[in-house]
């Protein structure tokens, strides 16, 4: 349905396949006077949870960007799309959809992500949040207002309760205590909100859980997002908490964020009698026109994050022991000599203490997930280790990783041969057991390591596979320029997994993926993994080894410096897939020109 509206826009309602097919309903306003001044550019609303994008039409129509596009969506499980009232398989099922309602906007409008600027209310703002840290989209700017980043449940031991009642009553959703009344000062928009057929009341319990622990990792990681930020916050809001939404933005990196507190204001900031919404359309409109008359920062800002950057910082204070309090070291000293006693009954932790806990047997053993050990207890110790969140996230980013892939070798010519680069193999299980499922297709494959006891496994692997394919095994060392010659024939794909992740120098990195970039054909494919984030870095760095016996300390490199890398040796990300609770990241990239419209 098509409707022409008084205020200069074309009014559309239309639909996206997200990225589990789910079809998502949301609405369009296309510029009857688009400028000609440059490209086209877009406002992308995310309305409040209970919400819909019908009530976005006032907000487009209030905001005055006449001459650009505008889009909201009706979240899964609101409005017109699919699902029970306030339900999804998660919260973070919603930030997959936006970031699959972004890729259609560009696809679909030919708006490139750096021409759209988001604004997101309430928990549409966490959603925006939470897409920023993981996926980190070169967009122009976010408007946040009344972020949910700890909602006010009111009832002593909530969280706990609804926990406890999830594992009885999977499907358990709750009625929102919120009453129009306590949203607004206006009497038209509360009755507005009362007399909306659309709204639900409804959220999941799991949705409501999962939104906490989500948002609660986002503030604490809130240094990794550089975007623009304009922060509105309710100076009376009884629906979420403020302390949450003054520590998202006082560890924001952007070089560019705004924190403004509405007086007298409730919840729904934007519907709010006209004193409180009009301070906030004003700073609103101040601050989109601010970030669209400013340019993007350049690729190469991110080339000195690793000595200048907040990720930098706390990597220096995990190398000078000045990271964690006196309990701290107690508690890891403990269990560092508990594990130096137990861990050889536990063959997982043997590994690691052997050959350290990043090395590629280690991970190997990871992937095989089979728990084992001695003196009976032993199984039991290794199965404990190997369901540590670290070592799930990592199955799964091999998961990701055989899922990539495979979908880039279907999508070869299949009357073409097709190369494959592992540049830093290990135990090459992902390519091999991926490449098995290919039989039909004429596939060489080159397996690429520094430990010769890596390729020796790989070897054993492939026999064991009973692989036709023609496999050369390369011992390269992955940061040496002399390990990608230029007289090699080019590669259709390359690898490379877990290797960066471990080196926190973006000087010899970028050496390494400007070597890749080298070998690979035109249009050819990069796969690679990031580690934008990790939970337990501490206990790591204090109770584990490397490959090199050292402690293991890590620097999490943010998403958005690992794709500046990438794109500054000639490769632009086309997607990224991100694994349990945002640990690691597995992005293709394609070598040649930044698509039209990729972000």
């Amino acid at each position: 349905m098509t409707l022409l509206t008084a205020s200069g826009w074309t009014q559309q309602e239309s639909g996206f396949e997200s990225f589990d097919q789910t079809r998502i309903f949301y609405r369009s306003w296309q510029p009857t006077m688009p400028r000609d001044d440059g490209p086209q550019r877009a406002l992308v609303f995310l309305h409040r949870g209970h919400e819909h994008s019908g009530r976005i039409q006032p907000l487009v129509e209030q905001f005055g960007c006449t001459q650009d596009w505008a889009f909201a969506w009706d979240a899964r499980g609101h409005g017109h799309s699919p699902g029970e009232r306030g339900d999804a398989p998660s919260f973070y099922t919603l930030v997959q959809d936006f970031e699959a309602f972004i890729r259609h906007l560009q696809a679909c409008y030919g708006i490139a992500a750096e021409n759209m600027l988001i604004v997101a209310n309430s928990v549409g703002a966490v959603i925006a949040a939470t897409w920023l840290h993981d996926y980190a989209p070169r967009v122009r700017g976010v408007v946040m207002a009344a972020a949910a980043f700890d909602i006010n449940l009111y009832v002593p031991l909530a969280k706990p309760a609804l926990g406890l009642a999830l594992r009885f009553s999977p499907g358990l959703s709750v009625t929102s205590y919120i009453r129009s009344g306590m949203l607004t000062h206006s009497a038209a928009q509360a009755q507005a909100y009362d007399l909306d057929p659309l709204i639900t009341r409804n959220i999941s319990a799991r949705v409501l859980l999962d939104l906490a622990d989500t948002a609660q990792r986002v503030v604490a990681d809130a240094q990794a997002i550089d975007t623009p930020v304009l922060m509105l916050v309710a100076d009376k809001d009884y629906v979420v908490k403020q302390a949450p939404q003054r520590q998202f933005f006082d560890r924001l990196a952007s070089p560019m964020k705004r924190y403004v507190v509405i007086p007298d204001c409730y919840h729904a900031i934007f519907y709010e009698a006209q004193v409180q919404a009009e301070q906030a359309l004003e700073a609103s409109k101040v601050f989109i026109a601010e970030c669209f008359a400013k340019d993007l920062p350049a690729l190469d800002r991110y080339h000195a994050a690793d000595v200048l950057g907040p990720s930098a910082q706390r990597y220096q204070a995990l190398q000078q022991g000045r990271a964690g309090s006196a309990w701290d070291d107690a508690y890891f000293g403990l269990q560092k000599r508990m594990l130096g006693k137990l861990g050889p009954w536990s063959d997982g932790m043997r590994i690691g203490l052997e050959q350290g806990f990043d090395s590629g047997a280690s991970l190997d053993y990871v992937y095989r997930n089979q728990a084992g050990g001695r003196w009976g207890v032993g199984p039991l110790i290794d199965r404990g280790y190997l369901d540590a969140i670290g070592w799930r996230g990592i199955r799964q980013r091999k998961a990701q990783l055989q899922q990539l892939l495979g979908a880039l070798i279907a999508q070869h010519p299949a009357d073409q041969p097709l190369r494959i680069l592992d540049i830093a193999a290990g135990g090459g299980r992902y390519v091999l057991e991926t490449v098995k499922r290919h039989q039909d297709r004429e596939i060489e494959i080159t397996l690429r390591d520094m430990d010769p006891r890596n390729l020796e496994q790989a070897l054993q692997l492939a026999m064991q596979l009973q692989l036709k394919n023609h496999i050369a095994y390369q011992r390269r060392d992955a940061f040496d320029p002399a390990s990608y010659p230029a007289d090699e024939a080019p590669y259709d794909i390359a690898i490379v997994s877990g290797l960066y992740e471990l080196f926190s120098d973006n000087a010899r990195v970028l050496q390494s993926l400007q070597g890749v970039g080298q070998q690979l054909k035109e249009g050819g494919h990069l796969v690679y993994t990031g580690q934008p984030w990790h939970p337990q870095l501490l206990m790591i760095a204090k109770t584990l080894t490397n490959h090199q016996g050292q402690p293991w300390q890590m620097r999490p490199r943010p998403q958005a410096e690992m794709d500046a890398l990438v794109a500054s040796a000639g490769c632009h990300k086309l997607h990224s897939e991100v694994g349990v609770a945002g640990i690691f990241t597995v992005s293709v990239a394609r070598r040649g020109a930044a698509p039209n419209a990729g972000g």
